[in-house]
């Protein structure tokens, strides 16, 4: 049998980042928001969803202080990895432009929408034990779905990932993406954000 030489090129595919934060952080988050949600006015002065894509009730903006003091560090640590493992690249300047708390509950959803900024990211600190049952062999309630291109023999265009306590993934801002709603009395808790880099980082 002949030697075949060749090699597999993917060219066209955006990346996506899977990664985890600390239980410490969670617990940080997570108390900050619960504390929140027993405020009726916090949750009105806080409230973010008017900014928002999601058909989603409690949309929580997260202060500069809170950023400052919990998310601006583990942040920029995930985010230099990323944008070094893809783009093999030290960005100058960093800047997490926004963030807030998605606190969904039954059939909530977020439809499809992109961001502002270069990179964007969402992590996961709370996910109900049972999203509910579904009519079809895979079931996507509650499920997060990136979407990007056509779908092609070697490629598909939609990826979804059904989340899990801790993940934290990030993608470029302008990537559509989608979630599913689900049926469960309990919370699904996500935290998103939005940042901005130096423009010499993000030049192709």
């Amino acid at each position: 049998m002949n030697k075949i030489s060749g090699q597999i090129i993917r060219a066209f595919s955006p990346a996506i980042g899977k990664y985890k934060i600390s239980e410490n952080l969670i617990k940080i988050i997570n108390e900050h928001i619960d504390t929140i949600l027993k405020d009726q006015n916090k949750i009105d002065e806080l409230y973010h969803g008017k900014n928002l894509a999601g058909e989603i009730k409690y949309e929580i903006k997260l202060t500069k202080d809170f950023i400052d003091q919990n998310l601006y560090d583990p942040i920029k640590n995930i985010v230099y990895n990323f944008v070094q493992s893809t783009l093999n690249k030290e960005f100058k300047t960093f800047e997490i432009k926004s963030s807030w708390a998605v606190c969904q509950f039954e059939s909530d959803y977020n439809p499809i929408h992109w961001h502002d900024g270069h990179l964007s990211g969402v992590m996961y600190t709370k996910i109900p034990d049972d999203f509910g049952s579904s009519y079809k062999k895979i079931n996507k309630n509650g499920n997060i779905a990136f979407i990007h291109g056509s779908t092609q023999l070697t490629a598909a265009s939609v990826y979804d990932v059904k989340p899990e306590i801790g993940d934290l993934f990030i993608f470029p801002s302008n990537m559509m993406h989608t979630v599913y709603p689900f049926f469960s009395e309990e919370e699904r808790r996500s935290v998103s954000f939005n940042v901005f880099l130096d423009e010499q980082t993000v030049r192709v």
